[in-house]
């Protein structure tokens, strides 16, 4: 078994003995000679997710709130576990050794069995929430463009950059545990019908923009360290850094332009109004009338009161 160097790793209070067995060649080793299943995973997904939404066309739609409850509770915890299990190894370094190290040396995962347990977990973590698209497409809930394009490009990016040890990785997987210990703590909440205020929701997405700024930060930084010190001191490979940038400049375009349609464009309440008006009328139009007495007194009410404003709009 390798010790942990612990000048280059925090001083954690508590190792969990899974975390103490972790040995990271091994899983290097697995992921590089089974590379080629993240593409097969990602054409079944995308069979399944638009496949199903030709399935679901005429019928309807699954309500699924306790699976839903469960299945964001489970992604919330274990978020909040690996940030708390990797974050203190990124701060460490950039308080002990600065940020050249945090974006050039992998000692996160070839000297701290920790945080490279957690890591290993982040990458294999990207195959499970791809079940986050069956939730939308068995609730015939809007599928957008960056919601799958998302999943799909974050599951190859992330097993390509563990079998190359990219050192600059710790930041995006820190960041990404952060965010989505919120994000599905709040879909948890929601699917409980706890109805958080909206405002956190736009929190959520500001976090979501924010990470992809840090992250094209991050690469401008690590593509300057390479030049100047070259691979040999900076672990990480240009074609690496090439893909990162363009892929966190993707989703920033695309978490602005949501960003901007959901929350500050002039017609995005009345348009998310219209679809919650919409989505109630095929509820009604999916579920069998049931009109109560009471309810066509009111109905009736309604005609009455209705036809008298008409009357009144004449005679004027």
């Amino acid at each position: 078994m390798i010790n942990m160097d612990i000048s280059v790793t925090p001083n954690y209070s508590y190792i969990f003995d899974f975390e103490n067995d972790f040995i990271h060649q091994r899983t290097r080793k697995w992921m590089l000679e089974n590379w080629t299943w993240v593409f097969y995973y990602c054409g079944i997904y995308m069979l399944v997710i638009f496949g199903g939404q030709h399935f679901m066309q005429n019928r309807p739609r699954f309500q699924l709130r306790g699976p839903l409850i469960i299945w964001n509770t489970m992604l919330a915890m274990f978020s909040i576990m690996g940030a708390a299990r990797t974050a203190p190894e990124l701060i460490h370094v950039l308080r002990h050794y600065g940020l050249f190290h945090s974006v050039c040396v992998p000692s996160y995962i070839e000297q701290d069995r920790v945080c490279g347990f957690w890591t290993w977990l982040f990458v294999l973590s990207k195959l499970p929430e791809l079940g986050d698209t069956i939730f939308i497409v068995l609730r015939k809930q809007p599928l957008i463009f960056l919601h799958w394009y998302h999943h799909i490009t974050v599951l190859i990016y992330s097993w390509f950059s563990y079998t190359e040890y990219t050192s600059s990785a710790r930041w995006f997987i820190v960041m990404n545990y952060c965010v989505h210990s919120v994000m599905y703590s709040y879909y948890a909440l929601k699917a409980a019908r706890f109805n958080p205020p909206r405002f956190i929701a736009m929190i959520i997405t500001s976090l979501q923009l924010t990470q992809m700024i840090i992250g094209c930060a991050i690469n401008v930084w690590a593509n300057g360290f390479l030049k100047t010190h070259g691979t040999q001191s900076c672990h990480i490979s240009q074609r690496n850094i090439n893909l990162s940038i363009a892929m966190y400049f993707s989703y920033f375009v695309l978490f602005a332009r949501f960003f901007y349609k959901a929350y500050l464009a002039p017609g995005g309440n009345k348009s998310r109004r219209m679809a919650a008006s919409l989505a109630a009328q095929n509820a009604v139009k999916q579920s069998p009338p049931q009109i109560s007495e009471s309810s066509k007194f009111i109905a009736g009410a309604g005609e009455d009161q209705s036809a008298a404003y008409l009357r009144r709009a004449k005679a004027q």
